[in-house]
């Protein structure tokens, strides 16, 4: 155990269909810890089939359980190595990640960025790409905050990796995403509902940092009246959605959707407040 050098650590609930292979694509870990939300289907059997170390927790939010899920890595792994169930490594990163491994850096966060699978493409274009997602970590030196679309804090230098995550959002079916996104709506509206009191960080739109502009650019698109069409807008033209033939404008369509029921929750919520 003293001899570990990275963990590989998956948040599961109900990842039956997933976690099989995410495990799988995270052979060269020293080791894997799958945190579960207490899953009732056989995430956990699966897992445990597959070598990995079953962790469990009742779910909160997603900022407390990543917390949590961190938290339980023993204290002498140097590396987290944190991914989600619809992850999988790609050969380029791995190779990256065993070479960063071996040199010594100040990095405490390093990010990545995911190729979105979609109709059984990558949706190059409609699905914002590029987008940096923190993922691998110093081991007690990241800090995981905001319930829904987290945000990491670490007084340590940040870098970022130039392999590849796949992500496929639309593995457990369409049904099952929408369920999912109409979840994230709910919790969405209620941190926005708060983040809307806060100023807008101007000197973001400026920022060498990419994660430090999309944070500006939501702060500021989230107060634009017509948002949800805005980003249909945004995705399909701006960003060559159009580029990505009938799954780029399918996926548009409901990013739309997803911003609608955000808005629209919002409005709600504001109107019971008002009586």
């Amino acid at each position: 155990m003293s001899n570990l050098s990275i963990v590989g650590l998956i948040l599961t609930y109900n990842e039956e269909i997933n976690i099989k292979g995410c495990i799988e694509s995270m052979h060269f870990c020293d080791e894997i810890v799958v945190f579960d939300s207490y899953s009732d289907d056989r995430t956990v059997e699966i897992a445990k089939s597959c070598g990995a170390i079953v962790k469990e927790r009742h779910f909160d939010n997603y900022a407390a359980q990543r917390n949590a899920a961190l938290k339980a890595v023993s204290s002498n792994i140097k590396w987290v190595l944190m991914l989600d169930a619809d992850e999988r490594v790609t050969l380029e990163l791995e190779k990256e990640i065993k070479l960063f491994l071996k040199n010594r850096t100040s990095k405490t966060l390093l990010r990545v960025r995911r190729q979105d699978q979609f109709m059984g493409k990558w949706l190059k274009h409609s699905s914002g790409y590029p987008t940096w997602f923190p993922r691998l970590f110093r081991n007690g030196e990241v800090l995981v905050t905001r319930e829904i679309n987290e945000e990491y804090i670490t007084e340590g230098d940040i870098g970022d990796l130039q392999g590849h995550l796949l992500h496929f959002p639309f593995n457990k079916g369409l049904s099952w995403w929408l369920e999912r996104h109409n979840r994230y709506s709910s919790m969405e509206a209620e941190v926005l509902m708060d983040e809307f009191r806060q100023k807008i960080t101007w000197s973001f739109c400026f920022s060498k940092d990419p994660v430090e502009r999309r944070k500006f650019q939501k702060q500021l698109v989230y107060r634009l009246p017509g948002r949800p069409l805005i980003v249909f807008l945004g995705l399909y033209f701006l960003r060559k959605g159009f580029l990505d033939g009938v799954a780029g404008f399918r996926f548009c369509i409901m990013r739309m959707l997803y911003e609608m029921m955000i808005d629209l929750k919002i409005k709600e919520k504001r109107w019971k407040r008002s009586l």
